[in-house]
Parts: C-alpha cells; structure tokens; sequence
C-alpha cells in the first residue's frame, strides 16, 4: 500500500516542507537587524501582506499564536473582556495567554464557528461582572469546525455590531488564504472586516515558519513593542521572511488543489460502512467513527501501522488535513486504509488490525 519511509500524512498542513523557490529565496535575501535598524526582507514582507489585506501596516512573528497574543495584548487592557466563539482556536488552546493579558475570555457558542449574534450583543450591552468587553474575537477558515469559512455576511455583522458598542474586532487567520479561496474572494474583503488579522505562513502556504499581524499603524506600533517583550525580534530575520515572500506571492492559488482533495477524501470515506465525513469547504476533513464502537485513538494506532497519519479529534472524531504533499494516488490509498479498517472492525469487534493482517489481506 504505501512502504513505512512515505507515510501518507493527514494529520496538519503545518507538515508542508519549503519549496526551491523558498530555499533559493532565503540563500539571496537581503538581511538586518531586525531589532536594530530592521530587516529589508522582512519588511517586504510586511508590507506585502498589508497591501494584500487592505491594512496599514503589518508585522513578521515568530507564530500566529504570538501574532494573536500580540493583537491581543495591543488591543486590550487587564480586566476587560476578550469575546470569543466558544470552539475557536483562541479560545480552546490560546486562551491560558490570559495570564500574561490579565483579560478574561468570554466564549460564545456557535454553529459552524459563527457565533451566535444575540448572545454577542448580550455580552457587549450587559457588561459580565462590570467588565468592559474590549475585543471580539473570529476566525475563519475554522479550525475546530471542519475548515468552514465565516460568511462575510456574518463577519460583517460581527463587525458593525462590536463596533457600535465600542469593541475592537480580531481574526484568527491562521488559514485566512484557505477561506478566501473557498469563498471566492479577495483575501482583503475578509481582513475588512476586522480591525486586527493574523495569517499563517508555515500551514498551505507551506513556508517554514512564521505569521504575520495586520492592522493599522498605531495598532501595529504597539505590537511590534509587545513583540519585543514576548521575546520575538529575531535579528537577521530575513531568512524566514524571504520565504514568506514566496508563499503569499505564489502559494495561495493552488490552495485550491488541496481542498478539491479534501473532497475526494471526503466522497471515498463517506462511501465506507459505519464512517460520517463532512463535506469540506476547505482542506480539512473531519471523520465521525462513532458507529464503528471503536476509539478515534484505535482508529489512529491501526492507520498508522498501514502508513496513513490521521489525528483524533475527540474520542469518536478523526481529523484529516490535505495539503500540497498529497496526490491523488495518496488520497485513494487513505480511502484503502480506511476502508481495511472498518471492515475488520466489522469482522472482529473492536480488536485492532494489525498491519500484517492488512498486508496479507491485500496480497
């Protein structure tokens, strides 16, 4: 099926390695202090991905997850409150930065990561416990809810309403370029919904590291001060930078490649017994194994010894990310493994197959 040195990993798009146009990029990029007088890449690339997403100025981080807490911190005082729906990524694995915000985190459920806007408005006219909300809080494409892309029709509606009541607005845009492409729109009509963004570069776009935050000046001012307290100025930093260069230049167009197997991922698993997959907006796949009786960490043990890496998502989810190292010969030879699985699982309850009794079952 597929030999034990090239896996066919499905467990992020973060696994995506630079291509030789980055790698000749970083050999030949200018470079400089980026805590002295700046980096000439760097700002390049800064300046790039503010033009490409209508904002005034932006800022090279280490991570989107410090480019949120920068935006966060820039935004925000202690003791105000940070609104969030209650499944993203913000609030579900960057919430502890509350520690160094002294904010508090509000979550808002949602459907399909779009946050109920009753209770939104809720939270903004009620004040919780006489503390002022002073930042909302989206993300889109949608970690936790299968790569769903927001609306712009909701995010606008997010916007105006925060707005009206004296918030701020932040987007975690960590797969911004995956949304837009979806939606079939400009990556700047999504950030103008926002007053903050922050996009990653290391995920499809598959540069080796790094995010960059958006806003305006006097926003991004303060950032690049936080920034320096968080430990993020990285000297001749320009060598990561150039190759975000490439990736915003020439990467996101093909993005369109990975979600277009995402779906082909998703007819081939849904066509198996026992097996619930949604139906892909973007490049992640999400895979409901409830009714198979076994554990989304059994399923994972048993896929990876026939060379297939997924990740469980909870105890009976599964998630699958396609990216650009994947073809179509991968995807089917996923929808093999899968399909092994369930039918021993059919077979003999809730054992796990081994990889031998596969190997002999395919001949």
């Amino acid at each position: 099926m597929t030999d034990c040195k090239s896996p066919v990993d499905l467990r992020s798009d973060t696994v995506t390695q630079p291509t030789e146009a980055m790698y000749e990029s970083m050999l030949k990029a200018p470079l400089g202090d980026d805590g002295l007088d700046g980096d000439p890449t760097a700002e390049e690339l800064e300046s790039g991905v503010a033009t490409l997403l209508g904002k005034e100025a932006a800022l090279f981080v280490p991570s989107a997850t410090m480019g949120n807490l920068a935006a966060i911190l820039a935004q925000t005082a202690r003791q105000e409150l940070v609104v969030t729906e209650a499944s993203s990524h913000i609030y579900t694995a960057e919430r502890g930065a509350a520690t160094l915000t002294g904010a508090f985190y509000e979550p808002i459920a949602g459907v399909a990561g779009a946050m109920n806007l009753e209770r939104l408005e809720q939270v903004l006219v009620e004040p919780r416990g006489r503390l002022k909300t002073a930042l909302v809080c989206m993300e889109t494409s949608h970690n936790n809810a299968g790569g769903t892309a927001l609306p712009l029709e909701h995010m606008r509606q997010v916007h105006d309403l925060s707005r009206r009541h004296g918030a701020s607005i932040h987007l975690d845009g960590a797969r911004l370029f995956n949304a837009a492409v979806a939606l079939r729109v400009a990556p700047a009509a999504i950030a103008a919904c926002t007053d903050t963004v922050t996009i990653c570069l290391s995920k499809g776009l598959s540069a080796p590291m790094g995010g960059v935050v958006a806003g305006t000046t006097a926003v991004i001012a303060r950032a690049r001060a936080i920034r320096k307290m968080l430990g993020g100025t990285q000297r001749q930093v320009g060598i990561a930078a150039a190759a975000g260069l490439v990736a915003i230049n020439s990467m996101v167009a093909r993005l369109e490649e990975d979600h277009k197997r995402a779906a082909l991922l998703s007819d081939g698993l849904n066509a198996i017994a026992g097996l619930k997959a949604n139906s892909p907006q973007t490049n992640i796949v999400q895979v409901d194994v409830s009714a198979t009786g076994m554990d989304a960490s059994l399923w994972v043990e048993s896929l990876r010894s026939m060379g297939v890496l997924v990740r469980p998502w909870s105890r009976s989810l599964l998630r699958c990310v396609t990216h650009r190292h994947l073809s179509d010969v991968d995807v089917e030879t996923a929808v093999q493994a899968f399909t092994f699985v369930s039918s021993s699982v059919a077979a003999v309850g809730r054992r796990t197959p081994s990889a031998a009794t596969h190997s002999a079952a395919i001949g």
